[in-house]
This record gives C-alpha cells, structure tokens and sequence, in this order.
C-alpha cells in the first residue's frame, strides 16, 4: 500500500465529536481490522519458517492494536468477517503466503481510499494507515517461499505446453476429425514434451548454478506441463463435435494464461495485461497456424479418420 501523507494538527476526535456515518465507517474498518487480527494469527501457527511466524504474529498485534484504538472512538466490540477470514486463509495455504496476504493488501488499498476522506476529524486513522503502509514491506522481506524461486520453471512449463499443444491440437483437429483419437495423440505429444522440457530443465539449472535445485525445478516444469495437457485434453473426451472441442480448448488456454498471470501479477508485483496479452496472442498465433497445417494436410493428403 502505497499512499502519501500529508502532516495532520494533534487533534482529538472522541465519540461525541463524530456523527453516527463516521462511526458506522470506523466501526467497519474496525472489522477489517479485528478479521486481519485472527488471519495473522492463523497463519503463524502454520508458517515453517520461524522468522516467517515471528512476523506474522508482530503484525497480528499490531492490527489488534489498530482495532482497540478504533473501539476506543465506537465503544463497540465487533466480531471477525468468517467468511472472508476463511477464504483468505485458505488461498494463502493453496497459493502461498505471498499470494493470498498480497491480495489482502491489494483490497485493503480501496479500502483506505474510502476511509482517507475522513483524517480530518479523525486523526488516529492516520497513524493507523501509516502502520499499514509499512506491513507492505516488512512482508515482501519476511517471506521465504520455495513456490517463488520457481516460478520461472512453472512458467517454462506452462507457457511451453499452452503453445505446443494449442497448436498440436488445433492441427490434429482438422487431420483426424476423431475427438478420441485427438485426445490420445495429445496425451502421447504432451507426455513426451514434459518430460523432454523437465530434462532440459535439469541440465540447464545444473549448469547455471543459480542456487535452485535442478531436481525441483525439473518438477515444476515437468508438472505444469503435464496438468496444462490434461485440461486442453479434456475436451476432446467429454465433446463430441471436435471443432466444438476445439473451441473449447481454445477458451480454457485462455483461462490458464489469465489464472496463472494473475496470481503472477499479485505475488511478483508484474503487470497482467502485458504478459496476458504476449502469451495468448503467442499461443492463438501458433493455433492458427497449425489448424492451417491441419487443413493442408487433410486437403493434399487426403487424411481422413
């Protein structure tokens, strides 16, 4: 969160002093707070790395410190958002640290853009969101996940296998016309491609000595291929029509390129267009291609199964 501050008078604003829509608004960002509280907390009590929990759980009292003193201005006790303390809780364990506390980060920025109007006639709001401000940084230095070191192989992996079989099935759909016969030849295709972009994912990260492991990184390549190939797969299995299939496929590349940018986006700070744009146009551009191929090949080869 980044936002700036301008110097406020030492002014005191008590219940008295606020009107019932100001207090409304504290009483909700009190909320925010209180849920921030017990996320924080959940998260320690998960975290391995024990510099990782040590700060999960400064911070955690630092946002009940932030919810007494807004209780102080509502005299009210709230109760935490269960549903949003648990949908948070649970995309930072799937997805990572870095992910889901970067997401709340990236909510609580609106936020902070609604309660700003009122610095005012409430001063400690201030104080407050120059504390959140600082959260910002002390997570992107605390967090030590092995998800992020290998991201550029889980993009490798993917990127590869949205291209190659984008277009390998774009081609087969128009030479086979078989949905069946479509998906096995994928499966052969992209089973062979994963395992020859892993080993090449081995050997390169040996000899670069980056400090990666070459056995893990070869896994995350070799995995993300392979999950890319069962879901463009798919629906030449459950589609009868294989044009239909191929339409499909096409809008789950899609899908893949704009989940995976996005979760890029939020954890590295990268922007999402750009990269979203690059791969699917990538990936489109070598479908087209290949359906072209396809079209020759059933045309002069007389192809047809």
């Amino acid at each position: 969160m980044r936002l700036e501050w301008m110097p406020m008078p030492d002014q005191r604003a008590d219940q008295s002093e606020l009107d019932a829509a100001i207090v409304e608004t504290l009483a909700a960002y009190q909320t925010v707070e209180i849920t921030e509280y017990h996320l924080y907390q959940r998260l320690a009590g998960c975290a391995k790395n024990p510099k990782n929990r040590d700060t999960l759980l400064a911070i955690a009292q630092e946002e009940l410190r932030h919810c007494n003193q807004l209780r102080e201005l509502t005299k009210r006790d709230v109760q935490p958002m269960k549903m949003r303390l648990w949908l948070l809780y649970w995309v930072a364990r799937v997805f990572g640290l870095t992910f889901g506390l970067k997401l709340m980060e990236k909510g609580e920025e609106q936020a902070q853009a609604n309660y700003k109007a009122h610095l005012n006639q409430v001063p400690i709001l201030e104080r407050i969101f120059r504390d959140e401000a600082e959260h910002e940084d002390k997570l992107i230095a605390m967090i030590e996940e092995e998800y992020l070191q290998y991201v550029g192989s889980v993009v490798l992996g993917l990127n590869d296998a949205l291209v190659e079989l984008t277009g390998a099935l774009a081609g087969l759909t128009l030479a086979f016309q078989n949905g069946r016969l479509i998906a096995i030849t994928g499966v052969i295709v992209g089973i062979a491609a994963a395992l020859s972009m892993a080993a090449s994912e081995y050997l390169s990260t040996k000899a670069e000595a980056t400090g990666k492991q070459p056995l893990k990184s070869a896994t995350y390549t070799g995995l993300a291929y392979i999950v890319t190939v069962l879901v463009l797969v798919l629906p030449y299995l459950v589609i009868s029509p294989p044009l239909i299939s191929l339409l499909v496929m096409l809008g789950l590349s899609v899908g893949i390129i704009a989940l995976f940018n996005f979760y890029v986006a939020v954890a590295l700070d990268r922007p999402f267009v750009r990269q979203f744009v690059e791969m699917t146009a990538i990936s489109f551009g070598v479908a087209a291609v290949s359906f072209g191929l396809g079209y020759l090949v059933r045309t002069f080869f007389g192809v047809e199964v």
